[in-house]
This record gives C-alpha cells, sequence and structure tokens, in this order.
C-alpha cells in the first residue's frame, strides 16, 4: 500500500520549509503536514538578542521568527516558509533564551521555581510576496525545586539546547506543576494555532 504523506488541501500544490533544525519543531509540524523539507537558518540573531531588552517578548520572537524564515526564503524563493523562535520569560521578566552553560542553566532554573512564567513562541509564514508573523504565549507554573533535583536534572543534559533551561516533553515535565494555554507552544511551535495561521495565508 503506497503511503501518502497526509497534506491538508490548503497546502496542496505548495513547497513548505520548515527554517529550523528543532526535532521537536519538526515533530509538531508533521501534525500539519507531513510534505515538508528543513533548511536550517543562517540567521544571526544577536543583534536583536541583543535589544532584548527594549522589545516586549511577543515582538522579539516575531522579529526573531521572521529574520530566520526570510533568510531560508531568500534561498527557496519559490517555497513557503516556517520560521519558528522560543524565548522563556521568567518571573522577573528576564527573558531567558538557551543556557550558556551548566551555572547559566542552573541560575535559570533557580530563578522559575515555585513560581510561574511564560513561554513565548513567534512563528513567521512567508512566501508569494508577503509575510506574516504571530506570536502564543503560556503560562508555565513550576514546583519548588530544591539544589539537588536541579543538580539532578542538569545531569541529564536536556537543559542546554532549550530555552530557559527546561524541556517539558522530557525529564523537565517533572518540574511542571501546570500550564495554561498550549502545551505544544511550550515545546516549540504551536501547533493548532499554526494550523489556523497557515490556512488564512493561503486561502488569501
Amino acid at each position: 500500500m503506497n503511503h501518502h504523506p497526509r497534506t491538508p488541501s490548503f497546502l496542496e500544490g505548495k513547497t513548505v520549509v520548515l527554517a529550523s533544525r528543532s526535532p521537536r519543531r519538526q515533530e509538531l509540524l508533521r501534525l500539519i503536514t507531513e510534505d515538508f523539507t528543513v533548511r536550517v537558518s543562517h540567521f544571526d540573531e544577536r543583534p536583536l538578542m541583543a535589544k532584548a531588552g527594549s522589545l516586549s517578548p511577543e515582538e522579539l520572537v516575531k522579529a526573531l521568527s521572521a529574520g530566520k524564515a526570510q533568510a531560508v526564503l531568500a534561498e527557496c524563493p519559490d517555497a513557503l516558509v516556517i520560521g519558528g523562535d522560543t524565548v522563556v520569560v521568567s518571573p522577573d521578566g528576564e527573558i531567558f533564551g538557551i543556557p550558556r552553560d551548566r551555572e547559566d542553566a542552573a541560575r535559570m532554573l533557580r530563578a522559575l521555581s515555585g513560581r510561574s512564567h511564560r513561554v513565548v513562541t513567534g512563528m513567521t509564514i512567508c512566501g508569494d510576496g508577503s509575510a506574516f508573523s504571530f506570536a502564543v504565549s503560556t503560562d508555565v507554573e513550576f514546583y519548588p525545586l530544591s539544589e539537588a533535583e536541579i543538580a539532578a536534572y542538569l545531569d541529564t543534559g536536556e537543559p542546554f539546547d532549550k530555552a530557559g533551561g527546561y524541556g517539558i516533553q522530557g525529564y523537565g515535565g517533572l518540574l511542571v506543576r501546570g500550564i495554561r494555554g498550549s502545551y505544544d507552544n511550550v515545546v516549540g511551535l504551536p501547533a493548532a494555532e499554526l494550523s489556523r495561521n497557515l490556512r488564512k495565508f493561503c486561502q488569501k
């Protein structure tokens, strides 16, 4: 039996490219369509991250996702490109990206311990001469964490490639008391919102 990749009708005939190397984003995009390719963006995030204090988290992730998507669109001008970027906003309003090292990850986890924070993902869809960016925010509450729990979690190696120093879909889920909003958004790609915005973008 031939397996035809599942593609919603509004994406038929389109070349969909995901501008992300994240296996988690790829897995979530497969909920919408299995027919896409991955192209890693070489967009330099540093100038935008340096301005992080002067932008709202939503503006920041929308700008970062747009930068990534547009960089890939320049290489694949006939494609429909999807870019994404996620940050964690600490309870004190600090923007947490990917930790620099073990000490930085521990600092982030201490800041999140026993409190609520926000995870904000920006997504950009671009192609056919237009672009649309949106941001989704989810509230996440952590259990209080002891130093031993933080050290044990760091020893898993999981925090070091994840914004805010944790992955909710892995061992990091054991730190989470509850969430309000989209779970997929915390993983890195708000699939339900992306699906609806893709439909609107393609049918306009």
